[in-house]
């Protein structure tokens, strides 16, 4: 059966998502932004998941759900929807979060009318299970310098959350990076590479808001190991270096981007920074490994 191509697509990876996944639904389908199809990829989930998805889909056209007959590890189910996807701009979304009714006309608007934009998305609220707020996320003006090298330091070396992998970005911009990666953390690199790419936009209201829940994978997946096969089920039993891993990812996002040489070797200058701030880490990787199950 055929369906109507839109303009944006809407991602939504879920693997028994029950607990929230009507609400983040319905703050989907509210957009005063109406041209988007919502894709969704149930990761072989066990509970009343499907039913829900089921149930939308029958109501809305715009959505299109898929449901995988085993669990892929949360890597491949989050790359396709990329797979999936038709629109001219994409957008991760999570089971558990909510967006503002104008997220999506407002970073459509800035993406229509600045094409050195690779990614927009707005200040961000942390809400608990029941909706109440529990903080405001800091802002991060420097990811949209015009300076390749300037938002790669503010995204790789300066700590901070990655909302900003939930913002809406440019399909073009995003067929260019390796996509969500098949190791712990991978969202961090994605965001590093998609700044070599071009300057994020923040855009500067309380459009976004990230639920902090108990049954979230980063709370039940508590060491290294476990988060690795939460990515990628291949891993399971083998001995990973989380790290070193993440090390190598962005040295390679480095040497695949269109920098110059200049350009080059000060993001790998801003590499030897973050070595030395995780010196510890790197350090435990090689000494505290998890045995083979």
């Amino acid at each position: 059966m055929g369906y109507d191509k839109r303009r944006v697509s809407i991602g939504l990876p879920v693997f028994n998502g029950e607990n929230y996944l009507r609400d983040s639904l319905d703050s989907l389908l509210a957009q005063t932004y109406s041209d988007f199809e919502l894709i969704i990829s149930d990761n072989a989930s066990t509970d009343k998941t499907q039913e829900i998805c089921s149930a939308y889909a029958a109501k809305d056209r715009r959505i299109r759900y898929f449901r995988n007959d085993t669990n892929l590890g949360a890597a491949k189910n989050h790359n396709r929807l990329i797979e999936l996807s038709s629109g001219e701009y994409f957008k991760w979304a999570a089971h558990d979060d909510l967006c503002a009714p104008e997220f999506l006309e407002r970073c459509v608007n800035v993406l229509d009318q600045h094409p050195s934009v690779v990614l927009c998305y707005s200040w961000t609220k942390e809400i608990d299970g029941k909706g109440a707020v529990l903080r405001n996320y800091a802002s991060k003006p420097k990811l949209g310098s015009s300076k390749p090298t300037e938002r790669f330091f503010e995204c790789v070396c300066v700590p901070h959350s990655q909302v900003a992998v939930f913002g809406l970005i440019r399909k073009s911009a995003l067929k260019k990076t390796r996509l969500i990666g098949h190791y712990s953390s991978s969202d961090r690199i994605l965001l590093g590479e998609l700044t070599l790419h071009g300057r994020f936009y923040e855009i500067p209201e309380y459009l976004f808001f990230k639920r902090d829940h108990q049954q979230q994978h980063w709370r039940v997946y508590t060491t290294r190991q476990s988060r690795v096969e939460w990515y990628d089920p291949g891993r399971t039993g083998k001995i990973t270096f989380p790290h070193w891993r993440l090390l190598l990812e962005h040295y390679i996002s480095i040497k695949r981007a269109p920098l110059n040489w200049q350009q080059r070797v000060q993001c790998y200058v801003y590499l030897c920074w973050w070595i030395r701030r995780h010196w510890y880490f790197l350090t435990t990787n090689l000494i505290l490994r998890e045995p083979k199950k």
